[in-house]
């Protein structure tokens, strides 16, 4: 769950009408010199599924809206969708997911409307569970911040740069499935919202004067399409710590021991650390117990996550790994640094770095390590082969993998990309 600034915007009453707040509440916004005067924006507070209709009504035919959510994933496999906040031009709501059913939002989510949203990623998988659809367009201030050189700002900080306006900071800690929602709760909720669609009035404005609208269209269409799904059973034991060491027949009881434990953490709601630790998981595959017993004294094995028919079922993931044959195996791919020379990444990611500086943009949004790992592999992919980025690097890169150009300091501890003399020294 993320932490966000508090808000502008005053309380509603709470009630589950939609209904405008009273304006008394001591949210601030700042005129531009960074002093702070009340703001008399309001919002509503949407607890019943006549308000929500009510709502949807009245957003029928935007244009644009920005949409964030508040949620926890701490003790769940799936994120809790605890809040949903949607600003307009007309007003702020606050939906209470917790009160109504959130599914109909799905009609605004279609619309054809602009989402405007702030590091959207999480955002839009909570919506894609609980709505059963993602916005149709996407604007993302946080990537559209990246093409003018902001590195992953925070909300707080991109409203503070680019609106001059400072915002109180509210408790970080909120648990946001408590209820009722304080005024500071609601307050700092709609904040999250109340801003967006003027940020993305600024950010437009200053990325279609550096000719990177375009760009950033490009990024945020990426984002969403993003595959949300949950991890695929058998490949849940390549996230585990050191499962490349692992030979013979420890790899498929490693496979069928993470693809029970991811399995049964979807069917509880619970993180995967709550049913099998990592290190029980790699315990069990280096040393695979036979019986209950054994089980029950394997290192880091908790009898409270392994009620009723669990050990049983454990039991038999590990017998059905002990006879996995090598062609059922889901091996994980070998790491590409396993097939490239590391200096040249390094070389190459110091040219990145620097060419990100020059033009002002956020180095992790013009290439990553694995953007680069990916596009100097045998068979290039990735975000680097196509698209801006292969015009701005990519085409660059290109020549110096084909041995064609070469990088050199110029004499002032800068990178350039050169001609390739074939002279060596």
């Amino acid at each position: 769950m993320r932490r966000r600034p508090p808000s502008d915007a005053q309380q509603g009453d709470g009630s589950g009408d939609a209904r405008q707040g009273d304006g008394s509440g001591d949210a601030r916004q700042g005129d531009g010199s960074g002093d702070a005067r009340p703001d008399q924006a309001g919002w509503r507070y949407v607890s019943d599924a006549a308000a929500l209709d009510e709502l949807l009504d009245e957003l029928d035919g935007v244009d644009e809206y920005a949409i964030d959510t508040e949620f926890h994933r701490e003790r769940t496999y799936f994120p809790r969708l605890a809040l949903v906040q949607i600003g307009w031009k007309g007003g702020v709501a606050l939906v209470d997911p917790l009160a109504v059913d959130v599914g109909p939002l799905r009609r605004l989510l279609v619309s054809g409307a602009t989402a405007v949203l702030h590091a959207a990623d999480q955002d839009i998988e909570v919506l894609e569970q609980a709505c059963g659809a993602v916005p149709t367009e996407i604007f993302d201030t946080q990537i559209s911040a990246g093409f003018l050189g902001y590195s992953s700002p925070s909300l707080v900080s991109l409203i503070e740069h680019v609106l001059s306006l400072r915002l109180q900071k509210a408790d970080q800690l909120t648990d946001w499935t408590r209820r009722p929602l304080s005024t500071a709760q609601q307050a700092y909720a709609a904040g999250d919202v109340l801003h967006l669609l003027e940020l993305k009035v600024h950010l437009t404005s200053r990325l279609e004067a550096l000719g990177r609208l375009e760009w950033a269209a490009e990024e945020c269409a990426i984002l969403l399409r993003r595959d949300h799904t949950p991890t695929e059973p058998a490949r849940a034991w390549w996230r585990l710590p050191h499962s490349r060491q692992l030979r013979g027949a420890s790899r498929g009881v490693a496979q069928e021991v993470a693809a029970w434990r991811e399995r049964r953490a979807r069917q509880l709601d619970l993180p995967v650390r709550f049913v099998l630790s990592d290190l029980t998981v790699m315990a069990v595959a280096q040393r695979p117990p036979s019986s209950r017993e054994e089980l029950l004294r394997a290192r880091g094995v908790d009898g409270r996550h392994l009620s009723g028919a669990a050990p049983e079922e454990l039991l038999a993931a590990i017998e059905r790994g002990r006879k996995l044959s090598p062609p059922e195996l889901d091996i994980p791919p070998r790491h590409p640094l396993e097939r490239l020379n590391r200096p040249v990444i390094a070389l190459a990611s110091a040219y990145a770095g620097q060419l990100a500086r020059e033009l002002e943009l956020d180095p992790a949004i013009l290439a990553t390590r694995a953007d680069l790992v990916a596009f100097f592999q045998d068979r290039r992919s990735g975000r680097l082969v196509s698209g801006w980025r292969y015009q701005l690097i990519g085409e660059s890169l290109e020549r110096l993998a084909a041995g064609d150009a070469a990088l050199a300091f110029d004499g002032e501890d800068n990178l350039v990309l050169e001609e390739r003399s074939r002279r060596p020294l």
